[in-house]
């Protein structure tokens, strides 16, 4: 098998390793991997508001406030107006959604981190490096991607920055 084959494999099985893992979060939480990660975001920082969310989960507001009410729809998050500032919205994970997020599997992206800093400094680099070469060969340089392990996200970022999961 010639080496340009080989890649194209293992490119393939992360693409696949990435899509298994979204269709199992979505099995056996009803999330999406954004939604999980939004879901985290505040329960990391209760009262946090939408704009700080997109800001630290790398996906626009837009996104952010789509996800936002699919998940008080689900009543899995609250929105709080301030009694002070009523543009300010504060959000909280209900009891419903603390409870999904006790039992929610880790966040693909989660687990690739704790074996990606495991590894040493120059091995970091050298697998960033290539992975800059290999979106710059594939012309993705120019793709506005946000660091997700999950084709949900990705087709979120290409597509309008819906949330919708792939089938």
């Amino acid at each position: 098998m010639e080496k340009h084959q080989e890649l194209l494999i293992a490119l393939r099985k992360v693409i696949r390793a990435i899509d298994l893992h979204s269709k199992q979060l979505n099995k056996t939480s009803g999330l999406t991997t954004p939604q999980l990660l939004i879901m985290l975001e505040i329960d990391k920082t209760s009262g946090i508001n939408s704009s700080q969310v997109a800001k630290n989960v790398n996906l626009s507001a837009a996104t952010v406030t789509n996800i936002l009410d699919r998940l008080e729809n689900k009543d899995l998050v609250s929105r709080v107006r301030s009694t002070q500032d009523k543009r300010r919205v504060s959000l909280y994970l209900t009891e419903d959604g603390k409870a999904l997020l006790l039992n929610a599997p880790q966040a693909l992206q989660e687990h690739f981190i704790n074996k990606f800093s495991n590894l040493a400094q120059w091995e970091q680099s050298q697998l960033l490096s290539s992975m800059e070469r290999l979106a710059g060969m594939m012309d993705a340089n120019e793709i506005d991607a946000a660091p997700l392990l999950a084709l949900d996200a990705m087709s979120a970022s290409s597509s309008n920055k819906t949330d919708t999961p792939n089938k």
